[in-house]
């Protein structure tokens, strides 16, 4: 059987569980970007992010899933896999200075711009919120900014989807409310 990309993820999980190697390789080009934003996003570091990556697609290596008929089962799957795996990575490195990456930043990177001096200050600061937040409001902020939908962030924080807004919400109130509060502390003009 060819190897072409537009093989589905089903077809391409059966062909790597059959030794294709190139079948997983596929897998891995296509779902490396959302699983390394994921972990960078939730972690903020590119290193831990690395290796979440390699226990993402290791353990879908040697115990893949069994899909159902969802059109973004494996998405899915890598999605929550990614995430349970930093937070127990961050519940397991509690440490005074965690360094939580900017979600600003992380935008910035990806379009391979140089940042402004501003923009710098004001990431610094975005860090500084996103450390003093939950785990739960990280994870949530991650995958919302990730593109995920109410009901697939349901799925991979084991939340009821009709939650899902109210927490999000939340998170998003808790940031704003400790942004504010933290530019007013560097005596920098709150916005309303």
């Amino acid at each position: 059987m060819t190897l072409v990309a537009n093989r589905t993820d089903r077809e391409l999980l059966e062909a790597a569980q059959a030794g294709d190697e190139q079948a997983f390789a596929l897998l891995h080009d296509r779902y490396r970007p959302l699983v390394f934003r994921i972990a960078l996003r939730t972690l903020g570091r590119t290193d831990d992010a690395e290796d979440i990556c390699q226990e993402v697609f290791f353990r879908l290596y040697r115990q893949p899933p069994q899909l159902n008929d969802h059109p973004h089962a494996l998405r899915l799957w890598l999605a929550r896999v990614t995430t349970n795996a930093a937070l127990n990575l961050l519940r397991s490195q509690r440490r005074a200075r965690f360094h939580w990456s900017r979600l600003l930043r992380l935008d910035r990177l990806f379009d391979d711009q140089r940042p402004t001096a501003e923009w710098n200050e004001t990431s610094l600061l975005v860090q500084s919120v996103l450390e003093k937040l939950s785990d739960r409001d990280r994870a949530l902020l991650a995958l919302r900014v990730s593109g995920f939908s109410y009901e697939e962030i349901a799925m991979l924080l084991d939340l009821r989807p009709t939650s899902v807004g109210t927490l999000l919400a939340r998170a998003e109130r808790r940031f704003r409310e400790r942004y504010r509060a933290l530019l007013g502390e560097n005596g920098e003009e709150v916005p309303e």
